[in-house]
């Protein structure tokens, strides 16, 4: 099995790096072997457009069997708790679009992009798990991909009225859009690590959501090398 393992930033999953270096076989500086299953690593990073380009270029070259996201995201949901664990079925590009007076308007809406154009499930990009060869027993979650992480009451009550998110990152509808288009089997990995409110980083707990994401993301690989 050829797995991908793509994060925007290596502090979000440096302790899986360290399980790789100390468990797997090193092919490379971003390439590992565990058992049957060879695992690639992209830090694509921060934000739509230098994730979609650098993953881009890697699918470009290297097709996986399987691809996962995983990193750390902000919460619209007080009753999950910091450092939960969520896997995102439905994104949203929550704020490519135009202002209409005080309105904001997608790209749907100004009728730039069809509903259900590929590859789009209505205005969603959506996971439909099909054809996964694993899949962890976690909630599932609907994020909205922001170029600017909400910090007003204004942002937050616009994102919740019209998406209704659970969550929010700056990646996710990219790695989707990108799987999506490409037929490439996916799991997007996020592990709470503040709530969206007004920008107080004293209330986050990052720390805890990176040693939760990546004890799942370890066990994710472990569960894949046993299959493969």
């Amino acid at each position: 099995m050829k797995l991908l393992v793509t994060a925007a930033t290596t502090l979000e999953v440096q302790p899986f790096l360290h399980f790789l270096d100390r468990e797997s076989h090193t092919v490379s500086a971003h390439q590992y072997r565990l058992a049957n299953c060879d695992i690639q690593i992209l830090v694509a990073g921060i934000g739509m457009m230098p994730f979609a380009y650098h993953l881009g270029r890697h699918l470009a070259t290297h097709r996986p069997d399987f691809a996962v996201q995983a990193g750390i995201a902000g919460s619209f949901r007080r009753d999950w708790e910091l450092g939960s664990l969520v896997m995102v079925d439905r994104e949203y590009l929550a704020d490519l679009g135009a202002e209409d007076n005080e309105q904001f308007k997608d790209l749907f809406d100004i009728q730039l992009w069809q509903p259900s154009q590929p590859p789009f499930t209505g205005t969603a990009l959506v996971n439909t798990f099909a054809g996964l060869p694993y899949i962890p027993q976690l909630p599932k979650a609907t994020s909205a991909s922001v170029n600017m992480v909400s910090g007003s009451t204004h942002s937050i009550t616009r994102l919740e009225s019209k998406y209704m998110p659970d969550i929010e990152s700056m990646e996710g509808a990219a790695f989707h859009y990108a799987c999506l288009s490409e037929k490439i089997p996916f799991l997007q990995i996020r592990s709470l690590s503040n709530y969206v409110e007004i920008r107080d980083k004293s209330k986050w707990n990052i720390p805890l959501s990176v040693k939760t994401l990546n004890e799942e993301l370890i066990s994710i690989v472990k569960s894949l090398a046993s299959l493969s």
